[in-house]
């Protein structure tokens, strides 16, 4: 080419040019194309000079113009014939995911039948083997060497590891002394179960039997005029948690807190220890809000949650000796017992000497990270430590979560499944004393993990028992709940929901969510849609949480040997509501179900407004109304009707346009945190789900107050926290519309 070049300027006799040689980028096949470009020396055009016309020069000139064309006809020819070729193959996955993005699609029954043909009662019970433990309590040995067996798992699945380290400060009994209770004049009894973070020190006071602690039987008490100033509660364990027990009686000035296992509940024996925590909270209540890392330097504070009053466990045998030697008034109505509730000169002395210690603990993760949206992610975690033996509380829900990670993994690696978000498994440590581990780790990356953590699968206690299954869930979940109870079968006739749901509704299968859940504080404290659940015995509870009777056999005695199966249905529910949100384009999360929520609670409280001033007038002017909180919450019934309408009518597709509309609904739960109050105040800050004076919950019973002149009434505080809820309910549906430009601007 560059002797034709030569010769065609030889036979125009034009003025030299200069060359310039550039790459273009790289295309689809790799190769690297050259183009020259011909730049003159001189702007000005170039005027052919007389030349004398040869033969040769005409011969050559002929011969030149053929070979152009040839070579040029053959090039031609070959690229279209390339082109053709291209176009009759389809293209690879790899080119389709490079060049688009998107992940190829696998069918929503091959995936449900997939991880049913990998989660079975084979390997279940192979996992169980290996993870039972005797002795795991959070921080010794015997809980790092199982942390240490689960990651090992999870590298042997090929997933990427980690570990957090934390140094929390918990309660543990006298090393060297003893806990000590003596009745009237009778002998000392020294109780070896305990309560973390009860306060220490000594009390006396004339024993109270207040049922179950719960805050309507205290009333019942209040109402019949019974002073409880002073008084040393002896309550029975069930219902609630120790720590709402505990400050339940804080609430009415009571001097301490006695609580046993009554036989009707808890059929263990009369010589069975109970442990347990009542910080009316979670995590290290020594670091509230933030993590407890290594040498960090936080001011010296403690949680609101820690209660200033004595907390004591004690037996079955101990508990009924007092309760038959009490006098004073009868129980009231209802309260299943013909025992007395005790009068002034049924006096006890409770000493408690916990001791305060600090513990290394490790929270164990694994990852299957996703193909389209590896950011955002779904976290399946369960408990490690526990007391005992913890069979029901830990094992089972370790196992569970080893399995899930073993199958799904084996989806990925050998059968082609690509999810399009991650998934997060997490082992917790230190669960007994609170749910610690797994709130030092949404303390140490809440701002993060408010944004991106799609929802929380909570595996703790998944099996109690064989013939009741109950499910406590964000309303986000209700629906993907139910459609989960359809598909997952309990035997080969019948799903979970046509053999545990009344009338085949979920109705009867949903519950509250517990405070003593590690799901709580993911929901509550952190704005993260959690879903817990279990099999159990029906309305009873399981008796042997909490004790060190917690043991394969005993749990085998309950579910009639079934507790792989069981371990196994357990895992498939979790197993589907974890593949369903990291499958499909949009995330499963029905926005209308906290409209009825929402509803429920203005009603109440519009209805308590107008008692209040037509009672008391003067503490409620006639210019406040419930109206301000029913436009909020008719605006988050509009506006999450329209992003309802929005998901309908979007194009799967189109990836931009789903992560859009999926982070819209990832707002709605963090935005019902209330942002008017403080994290180390008020750590539970859900305004419809959470703990505390900030709660629709609180603003009724401030109400309450209000009309029956409490003294603890405050007008000008309600009118307050009345503005702050209605806002935050305003705020969350502001965040349905998306774009600040899409707000229409009416209240």
């Amino acid at each position: 080419m560059d002797q034709a070049r030569s010769a065609i300027s030889q036979i125009f006799n034009s003025e030299p040019h200069s060359y310039t040689r550039f790459n273009l980028p790289d295309n689809m096949e790799g190769d690297t194309s050259q183009v020259e470009m011909i730049q003159s020396q001189t702007a000005k055009p170039h005027v052919a000079q007389n030349f004398e016309c040869t033969t040769k020069n005409l011969c050559f000139m002929a011969a030149t113009i053929v070979f152009t064309f040839v070579i040029g006809y053959l090039t031609g020819y070959l690229v279209h014939k390339n082109k053709d070729l291209n176009c009759s193959c389809a293209p690879s996955e790899d080119d389709v995911t490079h060049q688009t993005g998107a992940v190829p699609f696998m069918d929503w029954d091959d995936v449900k039948k997939l991880l049913g043909d990998k989660l079975n009662t084979s390997n279940l019970e192979i996992a169980l083997s290996q993870l039972s433990s005797s002795n795991h309590r959070a921080g010794s040995p015997g809980d790092e060497d199982l942390g240490n067996k689960v990651i090992t798992k999870f590298k042997e699945y090929g997933m990427k590891t980690w570990t957090d380290e934390y140094f929390v400060k918990v309660q543990d009994p006298p090393a060297s002394g003893y806990n000590r209770i003596v009745f009237k004049n009778g002998s000392e009894e020294r109780p070896t179960g305990f309560l973390s973070y009860s306060a220490s020190g000594t009390a006396r006071g004339a024993v109270l039997y207040a049922r179950y602690g719960e805050e309507k039987e205290l009333k019942q008490l209040k109402d019949m005029n019974i002073d409880m100033n002073g008084r040393v509660m002896l309550v029975r364990a069930g219902r609630i948690s120790f720590a709402e027990k505990v400050a339940n009686a804080a609430k009415v000035n009571a001097s301490a807190v006695l609580i046993y296992p009554d036989p009707i509940d808890y059929p263990i024996g009369n010589d069975t220890s109970l442990f347990g925590h009542v910080h009316m909270g979670s995590g290290d209540p020594y670091t509230p809000g933030f993590p407890s890392f290594n040498h960090t330097q936080f001011p010296p504070v403690q949680s609101s949650g820690l209660p200033n009053i004595l907390a004591q466990t004690i037996t079955t045998g101990m508990g009924t000796k007092i309760l038959r030697q009490l006098g004073g008034r009868a129980q009231p109505d209802g309260w299943e017992s013909i025992n007395r509730l005790g009068d002034e000169s049924d006096v006890i002395t409770v000493e408690v000497n916990n001791v305060l210690t600090e513990k290394r603990i490790n929270n164990v993760f694994g990852v299957i990270k996703g193909f389209v949206d590896a950011d955002r992610y779904v976290v399946i975690g369960a408990q490690r430590d526990a007391w005992g033996p913890g069979f029901a509380a830990s094992t089972v829900g370790t196992s569970v979560l080893v399995e899930l990670a073993r199958s799904i993994s084996d989806m990925v690696e050998n059968d082609g499944f690509k999810p399009r978000r991650s998934i997060v498994f997490a082992s917790w440590s230190a669960g007994e004393y609170g749910s610690v581990g797994a709130t030092e780790w949404l303390e140490g990356y809440l701002s993060s993990l408010s944004m991106k953590a799609v929802t929380y699968i909570n595996l703790d206690g998944i099996v109690t028992g064989q013939d009741g299954f109950k499910v406590a869930a964000s309303p986000l979940l209700h629906s993907l709940i139910q459609n989960t109870l359809k598909e997952v079968n309990y035997d080969k006739d019948k799903s979970l929901l046509s053999q545990f749901g009344k009338n085949n509704s979920e109705s009867t299968i949903l519950e509250p969510l517990r405070m003593d859940s590690a799901a709580y504080p993911f929901l509550a404290f952190s704005g993260i849609p959690s879903v817990a659940f279990r099999f159990n015995s029906g309305s009873s509870d399981y008796p042997y949480f909490g004790t060190t009777l917690d043991t394969q056999q005993n749990l085998n005695s309950i579910t009639a040997s079934q507790v792989p199966q069981l371990a196994v249905r357990a895992g498939q529910f979790a197993g589907h509501i974890a593949l369903r949100l990291v499958h499909d384009h949009l995330l499963q999360m029905d926005l209308k179900k906290y409209n009825q929520l929402i509803r429920s609670h203005v009603v109440q409280i519009s209805a308590r407004v107008k008692n209040v001033q037509r009672v008391s007038p003067q503490l409620l002017p006639k210019t406040l109304t419930g109206q301000w909180l029913v436009m909020a919450s008719g605006s988050y019934n509009r506006l999450s009707s329209i992003l309802t309408a929005d998901i309908q009518n979007s194009d799967l597709e189109n990836m931009e346009t789903c992560r859009m509309i999926n982070d819209r609904v990832m707002t709605v739960e963090r935005n019902f945190l209330s942002p008017y109050v403080s994290p180390i105040d008020s750590p539970f800050r859900h305004i419809l789900l959470g703990s505390g004076p900030h709660t629709l919950k609180a603003l009724s019973s401030d109400l309450d107050a209000l009309k029956t002149a409490s003294p603890e009434a405050n007008a000008e505080l309600f009118r307050n926290k009345l503005a702050q809820a209605t806002w935050t309910i305003q705020a969350c549906a502001n965040s349905l519309a998306g774009d600040i430009w899409s707000l229409d601007n009416e209240f």
